[in-house]
């Protein structure tokens, strides 16, 4: 299946795994590269541009296949090093990052000079023209069904996506509530050219979490998120477990007057807590409503794999037996 994206990145399949803070480490995003997805790691899980460089390098031997880095801009008073980081990315022959979080403007003209290509994660169309104009090769269009940051406008992917083909000269992917074959085939046909997956592939044997988060996942329902931090204009919507109740328990006693150190004990170092611990009910950490889609742990390759072999069946038999009457039962998508 060939689309800008899969031309722009030089990948088989126009699937990406977008990155996750403690999950995008060097094993997933090389399994999601090899099984011809383009994979990410997640930069500043790596503390330092030196452990990042190591990770890159890490990568770099478990695939030949292209792979990005993902770099998310924090506040100014909390900024990393981004020079470095980048440094890191550039001397790593990485050509693919995706920025997510504030807007890169002040990074790209060192991105650009090494050559990289940039996909700016937005949750809006306005911040996607403004991503358009500064110069980024692509985005990755964030629905509200999205784990982690959904923005603040709460539109779904079956409206936020064809505005953005309405409104975008370059190309853009559809992010928030990707799950399968029918996830890819109804981006497509609302004008993206891939999905970006980010909560299905930690559910995938490869990802190097807890059994514990996988299972979770699985078990979950689409009815088992929680918004949090509306009050502050930084939503989260995460998975629910009693850390995050106890979250939502002070938002309402607060109300108007919440204040980030009101809920510190709910948010601050939750991911390893969750990720590599196993403990469920650390904190509140990131999950999207596509957790109702989410059956079954395969391999990357087996999901990825999967996803491409059902999409052409319903292209070729479900979609195009509507137009001669010889309809096919398109199949069910084991998530």
């Amino acid at each position: 299946m060939k689309t800008a994206i899969t031309e722009m990145f030089g990948i088989a399949h126009p699937i990406i795994q977008g990155g996750m803070h403690y999950v995008g480490f060097a094993e997933l995003a090389s399994a999601v590269s090899n099984a011809g997805g383009l994979g990410i790691i997640t930069g500043l899980t790596q503390k330092t541009p030196e452990r990042l460089a190591k990770e890159i390098a890490r990568c770099r031997d478990m695939t030949d296949k292209p792979f990005g880095v993902n770099l998310t801009f924090l506040p100014a008073f909390s900024a990393p090093p981004y020079p470095e980081y980048i440094a890191a990315i550039r001397e790593g022959g990485v050509k693919i990052v995706e920025t997510a979080g504030r807007s890169p403007e002040q990074y790209m003209p060192a991105l650009k000079a090494a050559g990289i290509k940039v996909i700016h994660k937005c949750t809006s169309v306005r911040h996607s023209l403004k991503a358009q104009t500064i110069g980024c090769d692509a985005v990755s269009v964030d629905g509200f069904e999205c784990g982690g940051h959904p923005g603040e406008d709460d539109i779904p992917n079956m409206i936020l996506l064809p505005r953005a083909a309405d409104e975008l000269n370059i190309p853009f992917v559809a992010s928030g509530g990707m799950a399968d074959a029918r996830s890819l085939v109804a981006s497509l046909a609302l004008g993206a050219s891939g999905m970006n997956m980010g909560t299905r592939f930690i559910a995938t044997k490869e990802a190097p979490v807890h059994e514990n988060v996988k299972q979770a996942l699985v078990k979950a329902t689409e009815l088992d998120t929680r918004l949090i931090m509306r009050a502050l204009r930084n939503t989260e919507r995460v998975l629910k477990n009693s850390a995050v109740d106890r979250l939502l328990d002070i938002e309402r006693e607060r109300g108007r007057g919440l204040k980030i150190e009101d809920i510190h004990d709910q948010v601050a170092g939750v991911y390893p807590r969750v990720m590599i611990d196993g403990d469920m009910d650390a904190g509140a950490w990131s999950c999207g409503l596509v957790a109702g889609l989410i059956h079954d742990i395969p391999t990357v390759k087996e999901l990825i794999d999967r996803i491409m072999a059902d999409a052409k069946h319903i292209i070729r038999g479900r979609l195009g037996g509507l137009l001669d009457g010889t309809e096919e039962t398109a199949p069910r998508a084991v998530a």
